[in-house]
C-alpha cells in the first residue's frame, strides 16, 4: 500500500512539474493555435506514458491517465483538452484492442479519456469561462470524471458482474483519489504562482461571497445529504434481503441433505456421493465421529475448531464464522443417527449482488448530482446571475449620476417587476432633483446678487488724488474672495483684499462674516496690526469647520502718501514707481486669521509718492490653469501689469482678466479671481 502511494505520488508530481512548466512558458501572452495544439499533443503523450506505466495494485494496474485531458482543458484550452482526450483515448483503445495489454477495460478506459477532454473544455467554456477552477472545484472535477470512468466498466461489461465489480472494488478508491488529488494539487499551485490563492481557513465576508456560489454550495450539500442517506436506506434493505436469500438457499439445500441423508445414512459410499450445491460456491459437510464422511470436506478429520464451533450454536441457528480459512454464513443441524450437518455460503457470495449494486448507485448518484450541478450552475448563471449583473451594471451608472440610464431585465415577471420599479424610482428621483436643483440655483443667485451687493461697485470719487478699481469673479456661483475699500476720516482710505480657505457656500458666509467685522473694527481708528488681532480673535472664537481667512490690509493717509499695511497670509503686493514697471514688494508675512486666537500680528510702512500704484490680488490668478495643464504664473502676471501700467485703473483690471480668460480658454476654473488696483496721484 504504502510503496503504491508513494509511486502515484511520484507520477502525480511530474504532472504537476510539467504543468507549471507549461503554464510558465504560455501564462503571459495569448495562446495562438500552434501553442493549444502543442499543449494538447504534449499532454496526450502523457496520457500514453500513463497507459504503459501503470502502478502494479492487487493484480491490477493503477494510473491517472484521464488527469492530462482535464488539465489541457481546464488550465489551457478547451481545444487542447480534447485533443489530449482523443490522443490518449486512442491509443488506450488500441494497445487493448490489438496488443491485449489492459484488455478487459479497454473500451470503459478509451471512453472515460476521451470524454475527460470534452467535459473539461465544457466546464472551461460554459461554467468557469476561462478562468482557472478552484482547488475544491478541482477535486470534484477529478474524481467525478473517475467516478464515469468507474461506471463506465459495469456498462461495458453487464454480463459480467462479478469480475467487473472485482475489478472495480480494486481500482476505483485510488483511481478516484490521485485523479482527484493530482489535478487539485496543480490549481492551488497554479493560483499560487498566479497569486490568486485564498486560504480556504480564512472567513470570507458573508457580503463578498457570490450569489452562485452560495446556490451551489448549498445545493451540493441538500443533494449530498439525500443522496447519502438515500443510499445507506437502499444499502440496508439490500443487505437485509442479501441475508433472506442466504437463509431461504440454505433452509433449502438443508432440507435436500437431510432428505437424501435419511435414504443413504447406513451406507457410508452412498452418503459420501451425495452432491448437493449450495448456492454458487457455498459447501456442506456430514460429520460422524468426528470424521467428514460427505461433503466438501470428505474423509477429513474434524477440528478442534468445528468441534467448538457446533458446541457454540444450535440448530437451525444462521450464523457468520470463519469456516476453512473463509468467511462465511453457516448452518448446523443434528441427525437423528447423531451425524450433524454442517452448511456454508461465503459472505462474497451473499453480498455479490448487494455490493454491485451499491456501486451503481453510489457511481450514479454522483454522476447524477454532477449533472444535475452543472445544469443547474447554468441555468442560475444564465437566468438570475447574469440578470442580476445587468441589474448591478445599470445601478451602478445610476449611482455615478447617470439618471438617463435604464435598467431593462424583462426575462422573467420578477426581473421585469424590478426593472420597471427602478426605472420608476429613478424617474421620480429624477423630478426630484430637478425641483430641488431649481431651488438651489434660485437660492445660489439670491445669494450672489447679495454677495456681489456688499462688495463697493462706486469706483468714483469726488477727488483728484487717487484711482481705484477693483474685480471679483467666483469659481462657482458665490465664493470666498472678496475686496473692499472705504474711508476712516477725511484723508484715510482703508484697502482689503481676503481670500477664505474653502469654496462655495461656506466660503461666501465665512467671507461676509470677515469683511463685516474688519468695517467695524477699521471703523474704531485702529492700526493694521491692532485690526488683525481683533479680526483673529473674532474669527477664531466658535470656529468649529477650522476655516480660515488670509488678509492684506493698508491704510494709506492720502495727503502724506504714507500707507500702514499688515499682511496675514496673503499674496505679495505688486507696487509700481513712477516711471518703472511692476516689481513684486516682498513684505513681512503674518500667520492666517481664524485658526489660533494667541498671534502678535505686525504691520509696516510704503511711501507713495504721485504717479505710484499698487496692485493686490488673490491666489486664483497666478493658480490658473489652461488645457494644456500650463499655470499662468506670478512673471506673466507681472509682465501683463507692467504691459498696461499706463492705462487706467479700469483698464487694467479689465485687460488682466481678458488676457487671463485667453490663457484659461475652456478649462475649468478651480479658484476665485479678485484683483485691485490704487492709483496715487497726489
Amino acid at each position: 500500500m504504502i510503496i503504491m502511494i508513494l509511486k502515484m505520488l511520484s507520477i502525480i508530481a511530474v504532472h504537476v512539474l510539467l504543468t507549471v512548466f507549461l503554464w510558465k512558458k504560455n501564462q503571459s501572452k495569448v495562446m495562438g493555435m500552434s501553442q493549444k495544439l502543442m499543449i494538447g499533443f504534449i499532454y496526450g503523450l502523457f496520457a500514453i506514458f500513463s497507459n504503459h506505466f501503470g502502478v502494479v495494485y492487487e493484480h491490477s494496474i493503477l494510473n491517472i491517465r484521464d488527469l492530462s485531458p482535464l488539465t489541457a482543458g481546464l488550465f489551457f484550452d478547451p481545444l487542447s483538452g480534447i485533443i489530449a482526450g482523443f490522443i490518449g483515448g486512442i491509443e488506450r483503445y488500441i494497445i487493448g484492442r490489438y496488443f491485449n495489454i489492459g484488455y478487459y477495460t479497454h473500451v470503459a478506459c478509451s471512453i472515460a479519456t476521451i470524454t475527460s477532454g470534452f467535459l473539461a473544455a465544457f466546464i472551461s467554456r460554459f461554467l468557469l469561462r476561462g478562468k482557472k477552477p478552484s482547488a475544491s472545484y478541482s477535486f470534484f472535477i477529478g474524481a467525478v470524471m473517475e467516478v464515469f470512468h468507474m461506471y463506465e466498466i459495469f456498462l461495458t461489461h453487464r454480463n459480467d458482474m462479478l469480475n467487473a465489480l472485482a475489478a472495480i472494488k480494486n481500482n476505483s478508491a485510488p483511481m478516484i483519489f490521485f485523479t482527484a488529488v493530482g489535478l487539485m494539487a496543480e490549481a492551488v499551485i497554479l493560483r499560487i504562482y498566479a497569486g490568486e490563492w485564498i486560504s480556504p481557513l480564512r472567513k470570507i465576508p458573508k457580503e463578498k461571497v457570490e450569489l452562485s456560489k452560495k446556490f451551489n454550495f448549498w445545493l451540493s450539500t441538500a443533494t449530498l445529504s439525500v443522496l447519502f442517506f438515500t443510499f445507506i436506506f437502499s444499502f440496508m434493505i439490500r443487505t437485509q434481503t442479501a441475508i433472506e436469500i442466504a437463509r431461504n438457499t440454505l433452509r433449502r439445500s438443508l432440507l435436500d441433505i437431510t432428505t437424501q441423508h435419511r435414504h443413504f445414512q447406513n451406507d457410508k459410499a452412498l452418503l459420501g456421493s451425495i452432491d448437493i450445491h449450495v448456492g454458487s460456491s457455498g459447501s456442506f459437510d456430514i460429520i460422524r465421529d468426528d470424521l467428514f464422511v460427505a461433503g466438501a470436506h470428505n474423509t477429513l478429520p474434524v477440528s478442534q475448531k468445528i468441534r467448538d464451533i457446533i458446541e457454540l450454536h444450535e440448530d437451525n441457528n444462521f450464523f457468520r464464522v470463519e469456516y476453512f480459512d473463509t468467511d462465511s454464513f453457516c448452518v448446523i443441524k443434528h441427525l437423528d443417527n447423531g451425524d450433524i450437518v454442517f452448511l456454508t455460503l461465503p459472505l462474497k457470495e451473499i453480498y455479490n449482488n448487494r455490493d454491485t449494486m451499491a456501486y451503481e448507485t453510489i457511481f450514479a448518484n454522483i454522476i447524477t448530482m454532477a449533472v444535475l450541478f452543472v445544469l443547474v450552475s447554468l441555468l442560475v448563471q444564465n437566468i438570475i446571475v447574469k440578470n442580476l449583473s445587468q441589474v448591478n451594471s445599470s445601478l451602478r451608472k445610476i449611482a455615478d449620476g447617470n439618471l438617463q440610464e435604464e435598467v431593462s431585465v424583462y426575462e422573467s415577471t420578477e426581473f421585469a417587476t424590478l426593472s420597471e420599479d427602478i426605472n420608476s424610482m429613478v424617474s421620480t428621483l429624477k423630478g426630484y432633483i430637478e425641483a430641488a436643483e431649481k431651488r438651489i440655483r434660485q437660492e445660489l443667485l439670491f445669494a450672489k446678487t447679495v454677495q456681489e451687493s456688499s462688495l463697493p461697485k462706486n469706483f468714483r470719487f469726488d477727488r483728484t488724488d487717487f484711482e481705484i478699481y477693483a474685480s471679483m469673479k467666483p469659481a462657482k456661483q458665490v465664493g470666498g474672495d472678496f475686496y473692499d475699500f472705504f474711508f476712516i476720516g477725511q484723508d484715510k482710505l482703508v484697502l482689503v483684499i481676503a481670500d477664505v480657505s474653502g469654496k462655495g457656500i461656506p466660503a461666501a458666509l465665512f467671507m461676509m462674516k470677515s469683511k463685516a467685522a474688519l468695517r467695524s473694527l477699521a471703523g474704531e481708528g485702529n492700526s493694521p496690526a491692532e485690526i488683525m488681532n481683533k479680526l483673529n480673535l473674532t474669527l477664531a472664537e466658535d470656529n468649529r469647520v477650522k476655516m480660515f481667512v488670509t488678509v492684506w490690509l493698508g491704510i494709506i493717509d492720502l495727503k502724506t502718501g504714507i500707507m500702514k499695511c499688515s499682511n496675514a497670509g496673503h499674496e505679495y503686493p505688486l507696487l509700481k514707481r513712477k516711471n518703472s514697471g511692476y516689481e513684486y514688494y516682498k513684505d513681512s508675512h503674518n500667520l492666517v486669521l481664524g485658526l489660533r486666537k494667541k498671534i502678535d500680528f505686525t504691520d509696516y510702512e510704503i511711501k507713495l509718492e504721485s504717479g505710484d500704484d499698487i496692485f493686490i490680488y488673490t491666489d486664483g490668478i497666478p493658480e490658473s490653469f489652461n488645457g494644456e495643464d500650463e499655470v499662468y504664473g506670478l512673471e506673466r502676471l507681472k509682465n501683463v501689469l507692467t504691459l498696461n501700467s499706463d492705462k487706467s485703473a479700469k483698464e487694467i483690471v479689465e485687460n488682466l482678466v481678458s488676457d487671463l480668460d485667453d490663457f484659461v480658454g475652456n478649462a475649468e476654473q478651480f479658484d476665485d479671481t479678485t484683483m485691485l488696483v490704487f492709483k496715487y496721484k497726489a
